[in-house]
């Protein structure tokens, strides 16, 4: 979700590895081993959770989490729990890092301290403030300075029930030597005023015996009066200096994270223009690898950095099979042996791994994700190595077992075939060609040049790690791991269709068990599958008639009819919604009280926060009535609202307005109108594509190549000299220059000046709007509060605007 911002969609991701804890401080007790898990947190909301790894001191958690940041945030922290026998979570220790920090850490592996938690050190929100310094004459004829504060949050009156407290009262405290006080008594001289500083804390107000809540403080430095003697400005509130328990870091144990933010500035579609045609030629530039496209996948450091935007800006245009085809057409004709085909991380297979991953989700969700569910759950034994059997289970009963699961999962693979995406089917038509071509002896190589990329790069890996194709939510438990491991090495030899398939494995258990499989029907499924998924323009992707699960997981939603004492309740359910209905049921797995058919949902829209003071809030918009649904926390609500959007997209009788308030007590909140069905007074946010795999802004991808491009500006250069030197010298290429694939190097020159050119004038749109931005940030309202390093920026700021001088 973008924030707009002068004209600009400002986006904000993260991608995080959670690897591992180490040195845990043991459990005071006679068991010292933890049980412990981790949450990551945007300031204080959690909005994601690994698995709970029992007994252990070094916890590994090996989880991934990704998502789009829907409002701006000061840390992303990191928190270790544990959990005791009565299933209570204890704080061990946090990481916290602010997010001008992040940068620092950008996809390296790191290890970080865990610090101290306490309530002294966890806050958030802001204060604003307006301080004012006034002459007072006393009886006397002595001038005295007074300094009035008026405050929005200040521990005064108790306002309660509330996350935004306004107070508006004035108090006044006298910050100069009155006649009457001696030095001893009152050492502050008048021209010392400014080395002064007011405290202001606020507290949350508790009715329990173990006193009030600190929420955070400001220290104000007099001098930020300035010279008009007046100050009103916002401020984040800070932990209680010395809060907190002393206690050594390195008693606490070390966390290690690789931590990806990014943070994009996407210009109206004019301004990418140039850029984004010139990609968009990639495929009809000859040779290929003089082409825009493959240039960035030259000057990358990783292939991978270069294929994900790339295949998103292809797929979004409708271009990615030319593309991929003109690309691979050139590995394969580079390829000498025909066993090698398509084996190395070129952009190639990057390539056509992002887009199965994108183009291809929905279809793995159907094709594999009941079986996976079914293994996690059931836990059975399929441990086949005698090493590592426990004395309690039987090795004939773990091979039945894990012959089973593969004979299921070999078999919905390989009947699934009229179910792959047409953009998958296309891509395969054209390796399969452009192999066939090449190696026209090999008889196989048209089936394992896509069997390389649909059983080894697609379904082994979804079957070996289901989390990370979004078919399980957190990384299965070590046995499960282990089953899952066999599973997916004896698919990946199946469908390799080597021609000595026992040779394949190293452990001679496996070996032993491949037997099972050592008959010439699994070869002729496999092929027949492959037969089927690179016939071009054949089969087109079909609707599934058996509902298919999207997202699941408890919300606390309002009654939609019954009252209780006149008032809607609210009550949590667990929400399912699959591409046939939305429903809501009393726990899982149990009968939905509530079904919405997906025809039915009109409109899925934020809910202001005034509606019922509570955040985190959307509607389900019907045709007799809304439901309010909270959610756990804003990336939980945006995930919600994207996919309900995007399933719903298609209605025909879609909303253009809603309300974004809620109708009570006899009116809408927002509109004041009273007929509970007035039409709505605000229009609704849409324009997502129905498609749920692709969705995919074009622009922001194209300012994402921008950025790669401008980040290796210096290898773009040093391509550039590569190609002077091949025009002009024919001998041995020069070490420096050997990296680059360079088939045409006055093609390939003639690229480079064109990327340079689109990249200079998007620098340049860059560097106009810092400019500006910078000029109009005012330090100290209440979107730039004052922090803890903008204090001087706000002094610096105040005394450039001042035209007079004391």
């Amino acid at each position: 979700m973008a924030v707009e911002e002068e004209g600009l969609r400002v986006f904000q991701s993260v991608k995080i590895k959670i690897g591992e804890a180490k040195n845990i401080p043991p459990y005071p007790g006679p068991n010292k081993m933890r049980d412990c898990f981790c949450t990551v947190n945007l300031d204080q909301e959690e909005v994601f959770r690994t698995k709970i790894i029992e007994k252990s001191l070094c916890p590994f958690y090996g989880e991934d989490f990704y998502c789009e940041i829907p409002r701006s945030f000061r840390h992303l922290s990191f928190y270790i729990f544990d959990r005791d026998v009565f299933r209570r979570d204890f704080s061990i220790g946090k990481v916290a890092v602010k997010k001008e920090d992040l940068q620092k850490y950008h996809g390296k592996d790191t290890w970080f301290q865990l610090q101290p938690v306490s309530a002294d050190s966890e806050v958030q929100g802001k204060v604003h403030l307006e301080l004012r310094l006034s002459e007072v004459i006393t009886d006397s004829g002595v001038i005295n300075h007074k300094l009035a504060t008026r405050s929005e949050a200040k521990k005064t009156k108790v306002k309660r029930k509330t996350n935004n407290p306004q107070f508006d009262e004035v108090f006044y405290f006298e910050v100069t030597r009155p006649l009457s006080y001696t030095k001893r008594q009152f050492d502050v001289e008048e021209e010392d005023v400014d080395k002064l500083a007011l405290r202001v804390d606020l507290w949350n107000a508790s009715n329990l015996k173990f006193g009030d809540e600190f929420l955070g403080g400001v220290r104000v430095p007099l001098r930020a009066l300035g010279q008009a003697g007046v100050h009103d400005a916002w401020y984040f509130l800070q932990p209680r200096e010395n809060g907190g328990k002393s206690v050594k870091v390195e008693e606490l144990g070390s966390l290690r994270l690789n931590i990806v933010y990014t943070e994009d500035h996407v210009f109206p579609s004019e301004h990418y223009t140039p850029l984004r045609d010139l990609l968009l030629q990639s495929a009809n530039v000859a040779p290929v690898s003089a082409s825009p496209a493959h240039t960035l996948g030259e000057v990358c450091r990783e292939k991978q950095e270069a294929a994900i935007p790339l295949v998103r800006l292809f797929l979004h245009y409708g271009k990615i099979v030319p593309f991929i085809s003109t690309i691979a057409h050139a590995e394969v004709n580079r390829t000498q042996d025909p066993n090698t085909i398509f084996r190395g991380n070129s952009l190639t297979s990057k390539c056509i791994d992002e887009t199965m991953k994108l183009a291809g989700m929905h279809y793995l969700q159907v094709t594999l994700k009941p079986i996976i569910d079914e293994i996690c759950t059931d836990h059975k034994s399929c441990e086949i190595d005698p090493v590592k059997l426990k004395e309690s289970e039987n090795l004939e009963t773990n091979r039945e077992n894990l012959r089973q699961y593969v004979d299921r999962i070999f078999n919905v693979i390989t009947t699934s075939g009229v179910r792959c995406p047409t953009v998958m089917c296309d891509i395969f038509f054209s390796l399969r060609e452009s192999a066939a071509t090449r190696f026209q002896v090999d008889q196989d190589v048209r089936y394992t040049a896509v069997s390389s990329f649909i059983f080894l790069r697609f379904f082994a890996p979804a079957i070996l790690s289901p989390n990370l194709f979004h078919l399980r939510p957190h990384h299965p438990d070590p046995a499960t791991s282990r089953t899952l491991t066999l599973i997916s090495k004896t698919i990946q030899t199946l469908g390799s269709l080597a021609k000595s398939k026992s040779a394949n494995f190293k452990e001679s258990y496996m070996a032993a068990f491949y037997d099972y499989f050592n008959e010439q029907k699994y070869s002729d499924a496999v092929k027949n599958f492959l037969d089927l998924i690179s016939t071009s323009g054949k089969w087109d992707q079909r609707s599934i008639e058996t509902p298919i699960m999207l997202k699941e997981g408890f919300m606390i939603k309002r009654a939609q009819g019954r009252k209780r004492f006149g008032i809607k309740n609210f009550k949590k359910r667990w929400f399912r919604l699959t591409n046939h209905e939305f429903t809501y049921h009393k726990t899982k797995g149990e009968s939905a009280l509530c079904s919405i058919p997906i025809e039915n949902i009109l409109a899925v829209e934020r809910l202001e926060e005034e509606s019922f003071k509570m955040k985190n809030m959307f509607q389900v918009i019907q045709p007799e009535r809304a439901l309010y649904i909270q959610a756990n926390n804003c990336v939980e609500a945006r995930d919600w609202i994207d996919i309900l959007t995007k399933v719903s997209q298609c209605n025909r009788k879609r909303l253009s307005t809603y309300h974004p308030s809620a109708y009570l007590n006899g009116h809408w909140l927002c509109c004041k109108l009273s007929a509970d069905t007035a039409s709505g007074c605000t229009p609704c946010t849409g324009g997502l594509p129905a498609n749920i795999q692709l969705d995919v802004d074009g622009d922001r991808e194209t300012e994402r190549i921008y950025s790669l491009f401008s980040t290796y500006m210096t290898k773009l250069i040093k391509m550039q000299e590569a190609c002077g030197s091949k025009s002009v010298y024919d001998g041995p290429e020069q070490e420096e220059y050997s990296s680059f694939v360079i088939d045409d190097p006055q093609e390939t020159y003639k690229t480079l000046k064109l990327i340079v050119s689109a990249v200079q004038t998007l620098e340049q749109q860059h560097t106009k709007y810092k400019r500006d931005k910078f000029k109009k940030t005012k330090i100290g309202s209440q979107e730039h509060p004052i922090g803890d390093k903008s204090f001087q920026c706000y002094i610096r700021q105040q005394s450039e605007s001042s035209t007079y001088s004391i």
